[in-house]
């Protein structure tokens, strides 16, 4: 019985060191096919250039994805993973309201993000509007799910009691897009510009949180 005993957990074992090569397999593709988008796009991408990254043969590719639309939708999901994060560290400070200080924690969060991930953003930044559907559609998916999250913890807020969910989560779009497009902003300014991008957007989020104050006022309707 003992031998038995053993095979069961050799052949276990067989198959953990199986799927753990597989995952790093997978997660070398990701990373070569990330390192090759800084100076392309999705669409001009070749698998063939990938696995040859990676020191694979093409056909182990459709191991772990069936196209590079595939591998690009599996980037939106690690690539947003960080935004995601970093969503939820400025709803959760302890200042809900639209302060400087609110404001200067969300650029300041931003610019951390664009630092960390460089080639996250810019492949978010290139695809959200490329050529590759599959993974311009997981972006859009993304980013509204994220505006519902963040309408969510608006609602929340006091001064929020009389908003309608359509208004909720526009103004939650809003938020999330200028963080996009504020990260987006930090990696093309580079070290040298960050100081001006980061003061630019902090003005923008001023006139978004006055237009914010003033909403329910009465004036919201353009003639």
């Amino acid at each position: 019985m003992s031998h038995i005993a053993d095979a069961a957990t050799g052949a276990t074992g067989a198959v953990g060191v199986r799927q753990t090569q597989k995952l790093r397999t997978r997660q070398a593709l990701l990373d070569a096919a990330l390192r090759l988008l800084e100076h392309q796009s999705l669409s001009s991408l070749g698998l063939r250039e990938v696995t040859r990254a990676v020191g694979i043969a093409p056909t182990a590719f459709y191991r772990h994805f069936k196209d590079t639309a595939e591998l690009g939708v599996a980037l939106v999901e690690e690539s947003l993973g960080g935004l995601h994060g970093t969503l939820r560290a400025g709803l959760s400070a302890p200042d809900a309201g639209d302060s400087e200080a609110r404001i200067a924690l969300t650029v300041g969060l931003i610019a951390d993000l664009t630092r960390s991930a460089p080639a996250h953003v810019r492949f978010i930044a290139r695809e959200r509007h490329g050529g590759v559907q599959p993974v311009r559609r997981a972006i859009g998916d993304q980013l509204r799910l994220f505006a519902e999250e963040v309408a969510d913890a608006l609602g929340a807020l006091p001064d929020s009691a009389h908003w309608s969910r359509e208004d909720l989560v526009m103004l939650a779009g809003i938020y999330v897009d200028h963080m996009v497009m504020t990260a987006s902003a930090f990696l093309a300014a580079g070290p040298e510009g960050e100081e001006s991008t980061a003061e630019l957007a902090r003005r923008q989020l001023r006139l978004i949180s006055l237009g914010r104050r003033h909403w329910l006022d009465g004036g919201t309707t353009i003639r």
